[in-house]
């Protein structure tokens, strides 16, 4: 058995979820908020057989897209923050960041 541990962007959760549910996975959501541009997130946690693994993984690529967003960094902190111009920079965002890891031991109560 595995333990999928997928990050997904907001946007895309909806299309995700109706999936799962849509291919009897079952997974739990967790409210995250990622640290770069500190926007939310959802992690699902998603327990497979092994066989499921990859079309579990599949699932996940097709709900999930990347997609440039425009950001502008934050201000430095200290004495020169008025000589400081911030720019919006293209950085890319959404997808999914997913881990797949061994489940030594799997029980229900």
């Amino acid at each position: 058995m595995k333990l999928i541990i997928a990050v997904v962007q907001d946007k895309d959760v909806s299309k995700l979820s109706e999936r799962l549910v849509k291919e009897g996975i079952g997974a739990t959501k967790l409210a995250s908020t990622g640290g770069f541009l500190r926007a939310g997130n959802t992690t699902f946690l998603v327990g497979v057989d092994d066989e499921r693994v990859e079309s579990t993984l599949q699932t996940i690529k097709d709900s999930c897209r990347a997609r440039e967003q425009l950001v502008t960094p934050m201000s430095p902190l200290g004495s020169q923050v008025e000589a400081y111009v911030s720019f919006p920079i293209s950085v890319q965002v959404g997808g999914a960041t997913v881990f797949v890891v061994d489940v030594d031991q799997f029980l229900q109560f």
